[in-house]
């Protein structure tokens, strides 16, 4: 009864810490993480044992998963350079240094012991990062970058990590950790994609929203558990399975099924991320109740983590600021790259326009619209890198908003007893966690605004949306063919019926009441023929998102629209 009660106490401390954040602007996972700080020191309250399983076996893989179904595959793969620079080398180069200098300052604690310390407190949670650039309207490049670094930089911490404890009891062979890194991220590649693309092709067979959804439910534990078991990275298993996930979702589920999912997993998620929030301000007292069993004191540890947290700050705004000024640096690339697209554009209108048995086969014209494709890609590319680039004062945002959050507390908590000092090292990881999200979370939004970051322009997106509807309504038009011969499902189309259809494309158009034989069939068929639009207009959408010329936000509202279209064909 006592666990159900602080349950549903913690519930509600949730839900009223989210409406306090709509009105104040205050993230919620700061708000959660004072409640539970000062909820911790009162007197009578119960202690809470923050085991590190809970987070990551429990919290973290659902997490990484219902964040990685939500970026785009296109968006990460322009950005990856970024991204992999910050995830991976910033995370190990800031491991190392850490060490070096704990080692340094307090010669008790070994270097080894120190470079875990910095496998933990060195990779970023974008929660509330994400929350708090969502709302002030941060550009979709930036909003990419951080939640791609927060899904793949928790992998290298943790192989980091256990790299480091290895070195304590047992020895450190860089071949023999850099061969493991290596087989475990390659081997929880092919685990990731294998079970993002069974489970998708299982789901899209049940045809039932609740069954698919309690179904995703367990994808990310599929693509985990087995990956741990095989000593490979489940964290990069659960990414890459939502990221297959994502992918192809607008494909293979309807749009029933999808905002049935999106609607579960959104509970889903806001409950674990802001619950562990609160968990990880009421673990205070027991951390200060260990350290005062220790033979470390409170300024030893505080003094600690401000060098290690200033450490951090500067290694991020260095990794940050070569990032910008190599970005600078690359128009000349760009437009090296553009012309050579071109070449091969005019190359391939040559060819058509000639003509030959090469070229005038299916698999010759097939071939010709694949090259034709990757020429469109490579220049939406190009025209992505020119139209939002990381500027120096997106860096600066990307800079401060280095947060650390539950992961780095539940990482120290897995560094074992044998350890010398160990509670030193738990203990100035959770001050420079709770720092990080304090100074960096509280002064973000003023930063954000003093630098006048923002996104795209409302206008500038209708516009963009319009013209993508336009497209792929076009394409749709196109590939259903001449209106007087249109069959469906063995069905002709009554060529009145398709003539209304296609002059009819930004609404739907309901049979009223007439309910004659012949009005009901005319009535079938424009259901008919709606629903197989949709299908193709979801085609070339998909078509588009490949390609990649459109913005991820006009992609997206248009996928709304069509996904609105199809639920009303389902009333």
């Amino acid at each position: 009864m006592e666990l159900l009660t602080l349950a549903i106490a913690a519930l509600m401390a949730i839900v009223v810490a989210a409406v306090l954040s709509r009105r104040t602007g205050i993230a919620t996972p700061l708000v959660l993480l004072v409640v539970g700080i000062v909820f911790s020191l009162l007197p009578g309250t119960p202690d809470f044992e923050l085991e590190p399983d809970w987070i990551l076996l429990g919290a973290l893989p659902p997490l990484l998963y219902a964040t990685a179904v939500q970026v785009p595959v296109i968006d990460l793969r322009r950005s990856f350079g970024m991204i992999t620079w910050l995830s991976v080398t910033l995370v190990v180069v800031s491991a190392l240094a850490v060490g070096a200098v704990v080692h340094l300052i307090a010669p008790d604690v070994s270097f080894a012991a120190g470079v875990a310390l910095g496998a933990v407190v060195s990779p970023t949670d974008a929660v509330a990062a994400s929350a708090i650039g969502k709302r002030l309207g941060l550009p979709h490049r930036l909003m990419t970058v951080l939640e791609g670094e927060s899904l793949l930089n928790d992998a290298s911490a943790l192989v980091v990590l256990r790299t480091a404890l290895l070195a304590i009891t047992a020895g450190f062979s860089l071949g023999d950790a850099l061969f493991d890194f290596a087989r475990a991220v390659v081997l929880a590649l092919v685990i990731g994609y294998a079970v993002g693309h069974a489970t998708v092709w299982l789901r899209s067979k049940l045809a039932d929203p609740v069954l698919m959804t309690a179904v995703s439910f367990i994808v990310p534990f599929l693509a985990f558990l087995p990956a741990e078991e095989a000593e490979a990275s489940g964290v990069v298993a659960v990414v890459v399975a939502g990221l297959v996930t994502g992918h192809h979702a607008p494909r293979r589920f309807s749009a029933r099924e999808r905002l049935t999912e999106r609607t579960n997993w959104l509970t889903l998620q806001f409950l674990i991320e802001n619950g562990v929030f609160l968990l990880m301000g009421l673990q205070l007292e027991s951390l200060l109740r260990d350290l005062d069993q220790s033979n470390s004191t409170v300024p030893e540890v505080l003094g600690l983590a401000a060098v290690v947290f200033v450490l951090l700050a500067v290694l991020r705004v260095g990794f940050v600021g070569v990032q910008v000024l190599s970005a600078r640096r690359q128009q000349p690339k760009l437009d090296a790259m553009r012309e050579r697209l071109d070449q091969i554009s005019d190359r391939v209108d040559t060819m058509e326009e000639k003509g030959n048995a090469r070229t005038a086969t299916e698999r010759g014209q097939q071939r010709l619209s694949q090259f034709r494709r990757r020429v469109a890609r490579g220049k939406a590319d190009v025209d992505y890198q020119e139209s939002e680039p990381i500027t120096a004062r997106g860096g600066a945002v990307l800079s401060w908003a280095g947060m650390r959050g539950v992961v780095t507390l539940a990482a120290a908590l897995t560094i074992g007893t044998e350890v010398d000092e160990r509670t030193l090292l738990i203990t100035v990881a959770f001050v420079v966690a709770v720092a990080s999200l304090l100074i960096y979370g509280g002064t973000l939004p003023l930063l954000i605004r003093a630098l006048g970051v923002s996104g795209v322009d409302p206008d500038r997106q209708r516009s963009e949306v319009a013209e993508l509807m336009g497209d792929i309504s076009d394409t749709a038009v196109a590939s259903i063919g001449p209106t007087d011969a249109i069959v469906i499902d063995g069905q002709k189309i009554d060529p009145n019926v398709a003539e209304e259809m296609f002059g009819w494309l930004d609404r739907a158009r309901e049979f009223g009441g007439d309910t004659t034989p012949e009005a009901l069939t005319q009535a079938s068929q424009r259901m008919l023929l709606q629903r197989q639009f949709m299908s193709l207009m979801r085609d070339a959408l998909h078509e588009e998102r490949a390609i990649g010329a459109y913005s991820t936000a006009a992609l997206a509202q248009a996928s709304s629209l069509i996904d609105a279209q199809e639920l009303r064909l389902e009333r």
